[in-house]
């Protein structure tokens, strides 16, 4: 039974990374969004697209948050998993090139791996729609 659950043709792997990337990618899409999870919204998120460059800055903004919140939704679903996850993926790879790091560098170097490794693979199991 556990060989069944957790064999080596599981793709259980992917689908964990799915879920976790989904999950980080829904939730700073809505602070970016909605102003949620301590997140300070579109408005404020607009200002830092402006302050780095990017103009419109209000449709960088927007076009960002719905990569990261729709992306996010796709992931924990399955849903063209490669299409999402090359998206969010170079979302944080054009974090790091502007020098807008999270935490660490490290953080952001993890999920890009997580990415690329979800755009190698695929879903996995319970992929809706790989």
């Amino acid at each position: 039974m556990l060989e069944k659950i957790f064999g080596s043709g599981g793709a259980w792997g992917p689908f964990i990374l799915r879920m976790g990337v989904g999950a980080f990618s829904i939730i700073h899409g809505t602070q970016k969004l909605f102003g949620t999870f301590s997140g300070s919204g579109l408005q404020e998120f607009s200002g830092v697209c402006s302050a780095i460059g990017l103009k419109p800055p209000d449709v960088w903004a927007i076009t960002i948050a719905i990569i990261q919140f729709l992306g996010g939704i796709f992931l924990v679903f399955g849903i063209m998993t490669r299409l999402a996850v090359l998206l969010v993926g170079i979302v944080f790879a054009i974090m790091i090139a502007w020098g807008i790091i999270l935490v660490d560098i490290e953080y952001q170097i993890i999920l890009i791996a997580a990415c690329l490794s979800l755009l190698f693979t695929g879903g996995g199991r319970a992929a809706l729609r790989d």
